[in-house]
């Protein structure tokens, strides 16, 4: 088993991913660089994807997209992405990636990984890890998974890991793996950095998909506002499934909002840009006003204190109306 591979732990699973595959191949980017080159910031409800019968909400950009805009945003970053129809054909592959010492990326489901606590399993298809190396133990096989959730590198059985990536489902994984098979010695951050801002702030201005980016968030206050009319029962079900998909799975709402402020931060140094310090700090306090949108969330989903529709529909207005300000800025940044 090949042992020059280094772990790091992430706050989310797909930068984190790109992030540990660049640095193993030479290049080295932060997680919040990996987020802000890729534009992976916006908001979105899928109405037509549904986690446990609710519609998922987004926080970032769907699975995949943030390492397939990567590749296309850096020069010289070539990915590699692959899935399966069979079973046997994504386990021959990926055996084959790790005997030519190539270090894969997985999409996966969270429900199949047995080193994930019990609590923390459900039926999340798109939780994203490396596997870098496999072993034998008599006459079961492992593979030794690189996790960015966890402090250490994990072990799994291969019929547990076969389960994970071909889980059936909303956003099943079909066994998608990915690899770099090209990555540049260096990156033209000025150029990189202004296309990333103007592209992120743009798209999530954007009116072409009324369930993403500021509509989106609009789109989302008012329904809020409109489960006055369904039962307590749906509103704490709707209000627990936006707390969830906020705060549990990956960094959530609050999260990637600091994130791409520390993206700011490290790009004001890179690029000599002092203000893109202040908008930093804005992200920062867009945060915390996100994560107090998901507590009065919490207090109506739990049936404690006494937060309202109304309060905390227009809470999330308000998130929306400093993120507009702030895309507003973004979507005409020049050096």
């Amino acid at each position: 088993m090949e042992t020059h591979f280094k772990h790091q732990q992430s706050a989310h699973c797909e930068t984190g991913v790109a992030s540990t595959l660049l640095r193993h191949h030479g290049l080295r980017l932060s997680e919040p660089m990996v987020f802000g080159i890729a534009s992976g910031l916006t908001y979105a409800c899928l109405p037509f994807v549904k986690i446990n019968g609710l519609p998922l909400m987004a926080y970032r950009m769907p699975p995949r997209l943030i390492i397939k805009l990567l590749s296309w945003r850096i020069k010289g970053l070539s990915v590699t992405f692959k899935t399966f129809k069979k079973q046997a054909d994504g386990t021959l592959f990926l055996n084959k990636k790790l005997n030519e010492n190539q270090v894969v990326g997985l999409q996966t489901s969270v429900y199949f990984l047995p080193y994930f606590p019990k609590e923390m399993r459900f039926h999340f298809n798109a939780h994203n890890l490396i596997v870098y190396a496999k072993s034998n133990n008599n006459k079961d096989v492992y593979y030794h998974v690189s996790d960015p959730v966890f402090a250490k590198t994990q072990r799994i059985e291969a019929s547990n890991l076969l389960k994970a990536r071909f889980a059936k489902g909303a956003l099943a994984p079909k066994g998608r793996l990915y690899y770099l098979t090209s990555v540049p010695n260096s990156i033209d951050f000025k150029v990189v950095i202004t296309k990333a801002i103007r592209f992120t702030g743009k798209i999530n201005l954007s009116k072409l998909i009324p369930i993403a980016g500021i509509s989106g968030m609009k789109k989302v206050a008012n329904k809020i506002e409109s489960l006055q009319h369904k039962s307590p029962r749906y509103q704490q079900l709707f209000l627990g499934n936006i707390v969830r998909m906020q705060e549990e799975i990956g960094t959530g709402g609050a999260g990637f909002r600091y994130m791409y402020a520390a993206f700011l931060q490290e790009s004001a140094e890179l690029i000599n840009k002092p203000e893109l310090e202040d908008w930093a700090q804005q992200f920062m306090v867009v945060g915390d006003e996100w994560r107090e949108f998901a507590r009065l969330c919490a207090q109506i989903n739990k049936n404690r204190g006494d937060a309202t529709l109304k309060q905390v529909a227009n809470t999330l207005r308000e998130v929306a109306k400093k993120e507009e300000a702030l895309y507003n800025k973004m979507a005409s940044f020049k050096l």
